[in-house]
């Protein structure tokens, strides 16, 4: 039976294979291409291609090296490799084009492009559509003009499975070698798996396989977790072993899926040990956890040869967060402005500035402007400009208003709802038109900037009252997303170990208190990310020089109080809050006790308490 079904497995494979091409042709036929048609292989300009490149600058840093290795393995046998973007645009080929006549050497360099829409069915075209490896050969491809081709490619994947761009091997179909494929999925494999760990370096990585020889090479699984054990990304391999596909992998967790906690492993790291998965499979496991990255402040002045997203830097585990994340990533780019929603100091600048610097438009300047903070009398100079002598108390020189600052670059409008309606008419007309014209000044400055607005209204209920105008609304509203306030985020012990990596104490690497984090956990935070941010600022201040870690005698005692100041609903009475202040103490005592092995000496030194402290909250 076993070699009926080996038998067969080929058989199946060429159906499938002639289902994708029947697929592709058909998609070919409705883009109006004709079989008999010559090629369009015009380029990209300069200009147009470096913007491109720079847009997928993480993306040909992590991939240039294999495509080397992997011209090194196929070198002289007239192919050329090619990476291109998510929509077909070659970014970088090499090799050998003695294959092709001097009019189709232009087809694989960089600028062209290999869509489906452009080329008709073509490995690099399809393979974006399919979302799959495929190889087309000979006179598989649509146009005629490419029958004299063989081509195999494989989409790679982000940490996030969105589709970054695609590896494609092209050649003359007469030396075609079947071996070419899997050479060009494990480049593939080795690309994707040089994203994930670029993209989470301050996580917690697991790599691991049934067979221990077979760690450190390409059929490892990789699984990435927050310090909370939330999945972030796991590899193609990790989600064959587990059984799971990405999408549903990022709901478990690193309990659920191997049966441990985020802190016995990170105490294994650098171990290789055994670990048994979800499924009852026991797999051999190397821990992998950079504290150094993890907890300490990171230098402002070093930046890496390739950053790795401030986008994904957001995804530390909430499932609402990533979806913000996966929707914005889609727009980048893309004239399409963004309206960012959320309570106050949900952190709506903080994705405003990591869309901008996620961007093409990332070297450019970020200018934010609060509509809300300028008086009335002085916003439209701000925002518009003014030139000399425009009114009375006007510098000189005049000044340039903060939407001509933002050319080329990000232009940020928070709290766009609080904006004069006579303003609003203003600002349409520099969306509609993309010209400035300052206040005085007789002719009109060209912009050019990506827009992205917030606001802690609700714009549609201002258009109903008629305080926004509705043709504006809709010229800011292209892409509408809301973040969650902190209270009803499931990441907040990974946005806690964030922030405190981000706003150590003097670079020291600062710790938590278990129950520090069980307070702020059943805290409802009003001021959401701003509070958070600033509570642990003070309290990473009031630590002592030998003090590394954060204990409820460190919080500020306003935000203390702020437990007795809830809603009835949260504190029905002054008895129910004092009793939970109180619940909360024993909890620190027996967490610490616990911690410093029954030792109350050291107990009461750790939480700054007499030992006769210690013992009178063991007793209540």
């Amino acid at each position: 039976m076993h070699a009926i079904g080996a038998a067969l497995r080929p058989a199946h494979r060429d159906v499938v294979q002639q289902d994708v091409i029947r697929h592709a042709h058909e998609r070919s036929a409705t883009f109006g291409l004709i079989a008999t048609m010559r090629p369009e292989y015009a380029v990209l300009s300069a200009s147009q291609l470096a913007a491109s490149l720079e847009e997928s600058r993480t993306l040909c840093a992590h991939a240039l090296p294999v495509m080397e290795t992997l011209y090194a393995q196929i070198a002289n046998t007239h192919s050329m490799i090619a990476l291109t973007d998510a929509s077909g645009l070659i970014l970088h080929s090499l090799g050998d084009d003695d294959f092709l006549a001097r009019a189709q050497k232009v087809a694989l360099r960089a600028g062209a492009v290999w869509s489906e829409a452009q080329q008709g069915t073509n490995a690099i075209g399809t393979t974006i559509a399919e979302r799959d490896a495929v190889t087309v050969h000979g006179d598989q491809h649509y146009l005629r003009a490419n029958h004299f081709l063989t081509c195999s490619s494989v989409p790679i994947l982000d940490p996030l499975g969105n589709l970054s761009g695609v590896l494609d091997v092209t050649g003359d179909r007469r030396g075609y070698h079947q071996h070419t494929m899997a050479l060009v999925k494990m480049s593939g494999q080795m690309i994707e798996n040089r994203l994930i760990a670029s993209a989470f370096r301050e996580g917690l990585r697991i790599h691991f396989h049934s067979r221990p020889e077979f760690i450190g090479t390409l059929m490892e699984g990789i699984a990435v977790f927050d310090l909370d054990g939330r999945l972030l990304s796991a590899n193609r391999s990790a989600q064959f072993q587990l059984g799971i596909e990405l999408g549903r992998l990022r709901a478990q967790t690193l309990a659920s899926l191997f049966g441990a906690s985020a802190d016995v492993l990170i105490a294994r790291a650098g171990e290789t040990c055994r670990l048994e998965l979800h499924n009852g499979v026991g797999v051999f496991a190397s821990v992998r956890f950079d504290a150094r990255r993890a907890f300490t402040t990171p230098s402002r002045n070093a930046q890496p040869a390739s950053s790795p997203s401030k986008l994904l830097e957001l995804c530390t585990g909430d499932p609402h967060m990533r979806d913000i994340v996966e929707r914005v990533r889609k727009v980048i780019g893309k004239p399409i402005p963004i309206l960012i929603g959320g309570e106050t100091g949900a952190g709506k600048e903080m994705l405003a500035r990591a869309i901008h610097a996620d961007s093409p438009r990332r070297a450019g300047p970020f200018v934010a402007v609060n509509c809300a903070s300028l008086p009335e009398t002085l916003i439209e100079s701000e925002l518009f400009g003014y030139a000399q002598g425009a009114f009375t108390g006007a510098a000189k020189r005049g000044a340039t208003g903060k939407i001509v600052q933002a050319n080329g670059g990000t232009l940020f409008l928070d709290e766009i709802g609080d904006m004069p309606l006579a303003l609003q008419s203003r600002l349409l007309r520099v969306l509609q038109e993309r010209v400035v014209e300052p206040l005085g000044a007789a002719r009109a400055t060209p912009v050019d900037f990506m827009l992205i607005c917030a606001s802690n209204r609700k714009l549609r209920e201002q258009v109903a009252a008629g305080t926004f105008r509705e043709d504006l609304y809709y010229r800011v509203n292209g892409l509408s997303v809301t973040l969650p306030p902190l209270r009803a985020r499931s990441d907040l012990r990974a946005v806690v170990h964030r922030l405190l990596a981000v706003d150590g104490c003097a670079g020291r690497a600062i710790g938590i208190d278990e129950s520090v984090l069980a307070l702020f956990e059943r805290h409802r935070w009003p001021g959401n990310l701003r509070q958070l941010s600033n509570v642990l600022r003070t309290a990473s201040a009031m630590l002592d020089d030998h003090d590394t870690c954060i204990r409820m005698e460190h919080l500020p005692r306003d935000f203390l109080e702020e437990f007795d100041d809830a809603p009835p609903e949260q504190a029905p009475s002054p008895s129910a809050s004092d009793a939970r202040l109180a619940d909360i103490a024993v909890s620190a005592v027996a967490a610490a006790l616990e911690k410093h092995g029954g030792n109350v000496s050291a107990t009461a030194r750790a939480l700054g308490v007499s030992r006769t402290t210690v013992y009178r909250k063991l007793r209540s």
